[in-house]
Protein backbone atom coordinates (compact mmCIF):
# COMPACT_ATOMS: atom_id res chain seq x y z
CA UNK A 1 0.00 0.00 0.00
CA UNK A 2 0.93 3.61 -1.04
CA UNK A 3 0.02 6.75 0.73
CA UNK A 4 0.14 10.00 -1.30
CA UNK A 5 -0.17 12.97 0.19
CA UNK A 6 -0.98 15.97 -2.01
CA UNK A 7 -0.84 20.00 -0.78
CA UNK A 8 -0.26 23.18 -2.87
CA UNK A 9 -3.76 23.82 -3.94
CA UNK A 10 -4.98 27.16 -3.32
CA UNK A 11 -7.02 30.16 -5.10
CA UNK A 12 -4.91 32.39 -7.48
CA UNK A 13 -5.62 34.72 -9.83
CA UNK A 14 -5.48 34.17 -13.78
CA UNK A 15 -1.98 34.69 -14.89
CA UNK A 16 -0.77 33.53 -11.15
CA UNK A 17 1.42 30.28 -10.39
CA UNK A 18 1.08 27.46 -7.60
CA UNK A 19 3.47 24.48 -6.74
CA UNK A 20 1.49 21.40 -6.08
CA UNK A 21 3.14 18.60 -4.11
CA UNK A 22 2.67 14.75 -3.82
CA UNK A 23 4.76 12.97 -1.60
CA UNK A 24 4.43 8.92 -1.50
CA UNK A 25 5.06 6.57 1.67
CA UNK A 26 7.07 4.13 -0.74
CA UNK A 27 10.37 5.24 -2.50
CA UNK A 28 10.52 6.92 -5.64
CA UNK A 29 12.32 4.50 -7.25
CA UNK A 30 9.68 1.55 -6.18
CA UNK A 31 7.12 3.33 -8.73
CA UNK A 32 7.49 3.08 -12.40
CA UNK A 33 5.71 6.75 -12.72
CA UNK A 34 4.08 9.75 -11.08
CA UNK A 35 2.07 12.21 -12.23
CA UNK A 36 -0.93 14.49 -12.04
CA UNK A 37 -4.60 14.13 -13.23
CA UNK A 38 -7.73 16.33 -13.43
CA UNK A 39 -11.20 15.92 -14.39
CA UNK A 40 -12.08 16.38 -17.86
CA UNK A 41 -15.09 16.71 -20.15
CA UNK A 42 -16.29 13.32 -21.23
CA UNK A 43 -13.83 11.53 -19.34
CA UNK A 44 -12.72 10.60 -15.46
CA UNK A 45 -9.33 12.22 -15.09
CA UNK A 46 -7.06 13.13 -17.95
CA UNK A 47 -3.76 13.16 -17.53
CA UNK A 48 -1.87 17.04 -16.77
CA UNK A 49 2.17 15.48 -16.74
CA UNK A 50 3.56 12.41 -15.92
CA UNK A 51 7.49 11.61 -14.79
CA UNK A 52 8.58 7.93 -15.31
CA UNK A 53 11.31 6.43 -12.88
CA UNK A 54 13.80 7.31 -15.74
CA UNK A 55 13.03 10.88 -15.49
CA UNK A 56 10.84 11.00 -18.64
CA UNK A 57 8.36 13.59 -18.98
CA UNK A 58 4.95 13.75 -20.77
CA UNK A 59 2.25 16.89 -20.77
CA UNK A 60 -1.11 17.28 -21.41
CA UNK A 61 -0.77 19.32 -24.70
CA UNK A 62 -3.00 22.20 -22.90
CA UNK A 63 -0.44 23.04 -20.18
CA UNK A 64 2.77 22.37 -22.36
CA UNK A 65 4.84 25.30 -21.64
CA UNK A 66 3.07 26.39 -18.30
CA UNK A 67 3.40 23.38 -16.24
CA UNK A 68 6.58 21.45 -15.10
CA UNK A 69 6.55 18.31 -13.50
CA UNK A 70 9.68 17.53 -11.15
CA UNK A 71 10.78 15.15 -8.49
CA UNK A 72 12.55 14.94 -5.28
CA UNK A 73 14.37 11.55 -4.99
CA UNK A 74 15.40 11.97 -1.49
CA UNK A 75 11.54 13.41 -0.16
CA UNK A 76 9.70 10.80 -2.20
CA UNK A 77 8.00 14.22 -3.65
CA UNK A 78 6.73 15.13 -7.18
CA UNK A 79 5.95 18.84 -7.39
CA UNK A 80 3.77 20.34 -10.38
CA UNK A 81 5.22 23.96 -10.98
CA UNK A 82 1.82 25.50 -12.98
CA UNK A 83 2.45 29.07 -14.08
CA UNK A 84 0.39 31.11 -16.30
CA UNK A 85 -2.56 30.02 -14.41
CA UNK A 86 -6.02 29.94 -16.58
CA UNK A 87 -9.52 29.89 -15.16
CA UNK A 88 -9.99 26.15 -17.46
CA UNK A 89 -7.20 25.18 -15.00
CA UNK A 90 -9.73 25.02 -11.80
CA UNK A 91 -9.98 21.59 -10.83
CA UNK A 92 -9.48 19.38 -8.71
CA UNK A 93 -5.85 17.98 -9.15
CA UNK A 94 -5.07 14.05 -8.25
CA UNK A 95 -1.87 12.48 -7.41
CA UNK A 96 -1.13 9.09 -9.33
CA UNK A 97 1.46 6.59 -8.90
CA UNK A 98 1.82 3.61 -10.65
CA UNK A 99 4.20 1.04 -8.81
CA UNK A 100 6.54 -1.79 -10.35
CA UNK A 101 4.18 -4.15 -8.82
CA UNK A 102 1.02 -2.84 -11.71
CA UNK A 103 -1.35 -1.28 -8.77
CA UNK A 104 -2.11 1.90 -9.05
CA UNK A 105 -2.74 4.54 -6.58
CA UNK A 106 -4.61 7.77 -6.32
CA UNK A 107 -4.56 10.70 -3.73
CA UNK A 108 -7.19 12.65 -2.10
CA UNK A 109 -7.45 15.34 -4.17
CA UNK A 110 -6.22 19.16 -3.69
CA UNK A 111 -8.41 21.81 -5.29
CA UNK A 112 -7.21 24.53 -7.54
CA UNK A 113 -9.25 27.61 -8.40
CA UNK A 114 -8.17 30.46 -10.87
CA UNK A 115 -10.23 33.59 -10.97
CA UNK A 116 -10.58 35.76 -13.64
Amino acid sequence: QVQLVESGGGLVQAGGSLRLSCTASASIFSVNAMGWYRPAPGKQRELVALITRGGSTNYADSVKGRFTISRDNAKNTVYLQMNSLKTEDSAVYYCNVVHVSGLVYWGQGTQVTVSS
